[in-house]
């Protein structure tokens, strides 16, 4: 298998630590998105959405999209289970992958595309106004997530998942838009500890 990424973009971590929780060896390739070499034929003809993360299986099947490129890994090799084992350990871990998808990561994203310089002459249009709205987002979402981790030790429940992953991404992307935790959200500074912890927050 063959990971294409740019290193440096948070989506790309999510899949790394993925990998690395599952303590896979997988070659890593490097697109420099910021000069454009997602744009060009040699990997749009692999990859005609232009995007990273995506995974090459060495059929030559390309998989996008982070949550369908750890879904594919986590049925060719289901342990440790990042995913859920029982249905409704699945549900949940569904539903709260989602939750700090939509609200955090993509949200913190929205504001970097939109409020901030963000990758500068590759922005093609700019809504400060949505920008705007979408970090105030981010805010009440890491307000909510240190309110429900009173109560559990982890994003979806009492075990390590895929939305830990995608939460710990979020929080650093936010941190890295001057999106910080609060001092007063005790809770989600544990969980933030813990997680950051793991050795594939290093991958």
């Amino acid at each position: 298998m063959k990971l294409y990424e740019f290193e440096p973009f948070p989506n790309p971590r999510r899949v790394r630590m993925f990998i690395a929780e599952k303590m896979l060896d997988v070659e890593r390739i490097q697109i420099n998105v910021p000069k454009g070499e997602h744009r060009q034929p040699a990997f749009t003809e692999k990859n005609p959405a232009a995007t990273v993360p995506c995974l090459e299986l060495d059929d030559g099947t390309m998989i996008g999209e982070c949550v369908a490129i750890s879904r594919y890994l986590e049925a060719t090799h289901p342990e440790p289970a990042l995913m859920g084992k029982t249905p409704k350990e699945k549900a949940l871990v569904d539903m709260w992958q989602a939750r700090v998808q939509n609200e955090l990561f993509d949200a913190c994203t929205t504001y970097f595309h939109h409020a901030t310089p963000g990758l500068g002459e590759l922005e093609p249009f700019q809504n400060k106004d949505w920008g705007l709205q979408a970090k105030e987002r981010a805010e009440k979402t890491i307000l909510w997530l240190d309110e429900e981790l009173e109560h559990r030790a982890y994003i979806a429940g009492d075990t390590f998942s895929i939305a830990d992953i995608t939460a710990l991404c979020g929080i650093d992307f936010a941190g890295f838009c001057e999106i910080n935790i609060p001092d007063e959200c005790t809770n989600l500074k544990r969980w933030y500890d813990d997680v950051s912890s793991r050795p594939s927050a290093a991958a």
